[in-house]
């Protein structure tokens, strides 16, 4: 009979299990690369600038048509009469009836327009290569942003267990005291007092239960998983996590100046914004064509005409000639081009300087933030140890009278704090050497297309 009930449990379990579905980190950051309605348009607009880069070059090539035509005509003249010396003469009504076939080819081709075609080219080609890098940097961005919303599901788990922890404590802790009241041992106010502990407890389990579904929901939207789909999630740490957890972030970077270079040389969005200012500079030398003079074909071609199909190449006609422009004045709409390439240049400068700021500082505050981390996780594993022996003595103190009810609840309130404080730094310094990876443009996303 045992032996039934306890395979009865067992399948329970097994098919409970089987239900559910298990999200990993690898698998969530494989999601959401997959998803991502920002990273698809990137995507997208890749194939825009390829088109516009082959455009640019197809430039530089003359534009060729080719032209055929076939034409028949019935004309019918109607008959006549008209006196000549005395005459009358009569002509008679005729038909005519004419074909002619006409084939063509033709060339247009611009041979020189200030070199703006070829910086057409150069600007093109740079616009090409930075969204290239933009769009490696928003998969380098989605992963650090997936890593940060699942690592806020794994902490709030673990925050979920000492609140557990916590409520399972103070119901037996009141079970001890409602019996040690009834012996006389204490009074009925350690007892009321127990029972408000407990009913808070229950309360800040309940938040963090709300804060775990909260953080579960963050994670499914931003993947573009319907919130409401049932997953379940890693709750311990993996070998490479502890292994972070056990080293020196801080000693493995090295030294800030040297991380601000190396960020600059590997950071893919400043890579972009050096492009985009070069694109732009591109774009003044296109504008600036507009003053010279410029130099295209006209009326090249090469035309056969006959008014029978077999004698289509016995009448040719080839032609070629050539166009010179040159500019004298155009209501200054050339200076206006050539300004706005200038302010753009401007722009796409301080945009690139902004952005070079920006990454030193990030580098400083998040170098810093690693800092107090190591020092923070190595002060909280120490308090939860402290925490721990402080409840245990404050509980035998209790029970031997010499300590209050308040002595122990408080200990307890310590004691809690202590390893809440502990597993917020714990993941805290695991998202902040992914941070770090980051902002140094190293942060791994090959691996998980």
């Amino acid at each position: 009979m045992r032996f039934l009930f306890s395979l009865l449990i067992v399948l329970i379990i097994s098919i409970t299990s089987f239900g559910q579905n298990v999200l990993t980190l690898d698998q969530a950051i494989n999601i959401a690369l997959k998803r991502n309605t920002t990273l698809q348009k990137s995507i997208n607009s890749i194939k825009s600038s390829e088109s516009n880069y082959k455009a640019s070059i197809g430039a530089l090539l003359p534009s060729i048509g080719a032209n055929g035509t076939w034409s028949w005509s019935n004309s019918v003249q109607a008959g006549s009469n008209f006196t000549y010396g005395g005459l009358v003469i009569s002509v008679p009504s005729s038909t005519t009836q004419t074909t002619t076939y006409n084939a063509s080819i033709g060339a247009n081709w611009t041979l020189f327009d200030g070199l703006s075609n070829i910086a057409n080219i150069s600007q093109s080609k740079d616009a090409l290569e930075s969204a290239k890098m933009q769009l490696e940097n928003l998969k380098q961005n989605i992963v650090f942003q997936t890593i940060t919303l699942y690592y806020a599901v794994a902490d709030d788990q673990q925050l979920l267990k000492v609140q557990e922890d916590n409520v399972t404590w103070n119901k037996k802790s009141l079970e001890t005291i409602e019996e040690r009241n009834k012996l006389g041992a204490v009074t009925i106010a350690d007892v009321y007092q127990q029972q408000v502990q407990e009913g808070n407890a229950e309360l800040s389990q309940i938040q963090a239960e709300n804060n775990m579904e909260t953080a579960k929901s963050n994670l499914l939207y931003y993947l573009g998983i319907d919130v409401l789909t049932n997953y379940t999630y890693t709750d311990t740490l993996t070998d490479k996590e502890h292994d972070i957890l056990n080293s020196s972030i801080s000693s493995k970077f090295g030294d800030l100046n040297d991380l601000a270079q190396s960020a600059l040389a590997n950071r893919s969005d400043y890579k972009s914004a050096v492009l985009d200012y070069e694109a732009a500079k591109s774009g003044v030398n296109s504008a600036e064509g507009a003053y010279y003079p410029s130099i295209t074909t006209s009326q090249t071609g090469y035309d056969l005409n006959a008014n029978k199909l077999s004698d289509i190449t016995k009448s040719r006609t080839f032609g070629l000639g050539l166009s010179l422009n040159i500019p004298i004045f155009n209501g200054f709409s050339t200076d206006n081009s050539v300004e706005a390439a200038e302010v753009a240049e401007m722009n796409k400068k301080i945009d690139m300087d902004d952005l070079k700021r920006t990454i030193k500082q990030n580098l400083q505050q998040t170098y810093l933030a690693v800092l107090a981390a190591e020092k923070s996780l190595e002060v909280n594993k120490r308090n939860v140890l402290s925490a721990d022996e402080a409840l245990r003595i404050k509980q035998e103190e209790y029970t031997l009278g010499s300590a209050t009810l308040l002595d122990v609840l408080t200990a307890n309130s310590t004691d809690t704090s202590a390893k809440t404080n502990y597993i917020n730094s714990e993941f805290q310094y695991i998202v902040l050497n992914a941070q770090m990876k980051f902002y140094l443009g190293e942060l791994d996303y090959k691996s998980f297309e």
